[in-house]
């Protein structure tokens, strides 16, 4: 945003933002753009964990050189809004990892959104890029996902991947998928699904049934679900530094 106005809903990438919250971080917060360039050949990974209770915006432009590899890994569980939002582009042979989780329930003034938009642009021909995104909400909370992949019309052997599923604790959450795929070239593998559920209560039921209490069957059935998320993170202390700021949220949610 360069522009001394904030977005609306009419804008696609903010159609499911809290706008109040957008509100109160003020349009200066907009052009606060964390660039992170990955040189040829070389790679970086980025682990964190995002939110607190106030609004909180965080953005990324991440540029790969020829063969250079990123990877984001994110769990955010804000008490108020809180948007991560990462802009790639891919040179010939990069790859862009992205592996994120939103999670939590609401605060005293109601719903919460969590949210992550990335758009991924295939400049050159075979570059991948694969991302998987889970979101687990209670309480009238909200978790979003908007992500783009463009590929340009040069950009042959592109190897592109979208997954995010939903896991709603209680009636009245939800959680929103917005894919979308650009694509000009024809020799490309492009692929997204999306789907939204509930807790498999079988499966819980089976757990307590082995003498598990109901908060650790929810624990580790949530726990099971978000792992995809950070699965391609080989750091093994990070990746559990990251499942366990998500599972910390859990306090508090409906059995």
């Amino acid at each position: 945003m360069t522009t001394a106005t904030l977005p609306t809903r009419r804008d696609e990438a903010w159609r499911y933002a809290d706008m109040d919250g957008l509100a109160r971080l003020g349009v200066a917060a907009l052009d606060q753009w964390q660039t992170v360039d990955v040189p040829a050949g070389t790679s970086v990974t980025r682990c964190l964990v995002v939110g607190s209770d106030a609004p909180e915006l965080h953005r990324f432009r991440v540029t790969l050189g020829e063969g250079a590899t990123a990877a984001f890994f994110v769990t955010n569980a804000g008490g108020d809004y809180t948007r991560v939002e990462v802009e790639v582009r891919l040179a010939k042979g990069a790859h862009f990892e992205f592996g994120g989780v939103t999670i939590g329930g609401a605060n005293e003034q109601g719903g919460v959104t969590r949210e992550f938009v990335t758009q991924v642009v295939h400049a050159e021909p075979e570059a991948t890029s694969n991302q998987t995104v889970r979101a687990v909400h209670w309480a009238g909370a909200t978790g979003n996902f908007l992500g783009e992949i463009k590929v340009a019309r040069h950009a042959q052997k592109t190897d592109a991947a979208q997954d995010f599923k939903g896991l709603l604790l209680e009636a009245g959450a939800s959680a929103n998928a917005v894919p979308q795929l650009e694509i000009f070239a024809d020799d490309v593998k492009c692929a997204h699904g999306a789907t939204v559920g509930a807790l498999d209560e079988a499966a819980r039921f089976y757990m307590m049934a082995r003498g598990l209490d109901p908060a650790t069957a929810q624990r580790l059935l949530v726990q099971a679900f978000i792992g995809d998320a950070f699965v391609a993170l080989e750091d093994e202390e990070s990746r559990e530094t990251l499942l366990d700021a998500a599972l910390a949220a859990l306090e508090g949610a409906k059995l």
